[in-house]
């Protein structure tokens, strides 16, 4: 999957997206008539999704330059605290110190949950040995100095080989979401682990080793089930493997979570910014499962439409 997404404008090129219908009110001359860009960075969960909602986007506002960036949660915050950025994608919520750095800046922005998710944890087809893991395991795996070095470590049946480790880096929303879910404190984890920035490189590195075990979001299972192995996670009542139903209707906890995207409100007034969230909330639904993550219930998005409706009449 391509790290950055540029839709570049050119009358020579044809997308075989097919043709949205446009939003309630508007009409396809007006799509079609928008101009100017549109920034959006950050997750690299969301990326996926926001990926598929700008080449949908370009069928119907062909004019509209859309750069989707995947720099990380962390990364992406970073960049709208700091103006560079109309939109930013989240795994998790906003923390206190990025909060302060858009206040700082005079940046105003709104908060949009787009979609459902869950943290998959991964092995290797031949692991037949570790097809479920407890929380307590897994935060005995992935704790601060963790003593875990062989997978007999976890288990003493399990083999005496040595346990190799991969997972996101520090920048991104899913170790900030999975350290606070399993060890109870965000940033709480092993340091002497494969820390990835992109997410195709830990896929990697699990199909290719036997011993080795990670964790990502979870479309990015989905997009390559055929060569990984997944663990069902027990939260005390049994293990629960990760599915559209089982994170839609809460039975995939503690690793189940919302998907957000943040729009700086002076970039909402230009219309193809306003108009791009429009059709990131209306589109959603459709997308977010169609690259192997969750919608929610219609009504969640309509009343994230009102949300972001009254955000920008402001």
């Amino acid at each position: 999957m391509k790290k950055l997404f540029l839709l570049i404008l050119s009358t020579g090129l044809i997308l075989t997206a097919c043709k949205q219908t446009p939003k309630e009110g508007e009409s396809a001359n007006e799509a079609t008539e928008l101009t100017g860009s549109v920034t959006i960075d950050g997750s690299g969960t969301v990326f996926p999704v926001s990926e598929a909602v700008g080449e949908e986007f370009f069928a119907v506002s062909p004019n509209v330059k859309v750069t989707v960036g995947e720099s990380g949660t962390g990364g992406g915050f970073k960049k709208f605290g700091a103006g560079e950025l109309d939109i930013t994608a989240a795994s998790r919520d906003i923390k206190e110190t990025e909060a302060e750095l858009c206040k700082t800046n005079n940046i105003e922005f709104v908060k949009l949950t787009v979609a459902l998710d869950g943290i998959a944890v991964v092995i290797n087809k031949e692991n037949t040995w570790a097809t479920s893991l407890t929380v307590a395991e897994l935060k005995k795996i992935w704790e601060p100095n963790s003593t875990v070095k062989k997978w007999s470590d976890i288990r003493k049946e399990f083999p005496k080989e040595d346990i190799r480790l991969y997972g996101p880096n520090t920048s991104h929303g899913t170790f900030d979401f999975f350290t606070e879910e399993i060890m109870g404190e965000s940033g709480a984890s092993r340091t002497d682990y494969n820390a990835v920035s992109d997410y195709n490189i830990a896929v990697q590195g699990v199909i290719n080793d036997k011993f080795a075990l990670g964790y990502f979001g979870l479309s990015y299972y989905e997009e390559n089930k055929t060569s990984l192995g997944i663990v069902g996670v027990d939260n005390g009542t049994g293990a629960v493997l990760p599915s559209l139903e089982t994170v839609a209707n809460g039975q995939y906890a503690p690793l189940s979570r919302s998907l957000f995207i943040f729009i700086n409100k002076k970039s909402a007034q230009r219309p193809e910014v306003k108009s791009f969230v429009e059709f990131y909330l209306n589109n959603a639904p459709v997308l977010s499962k169609e690259v192997g993550y969750v919608p929610m219930p219609a009504s969640d998005y309509e009343a994230q439409k009102e949300v972001f409706k009254r955000a920008i009449a402001k």
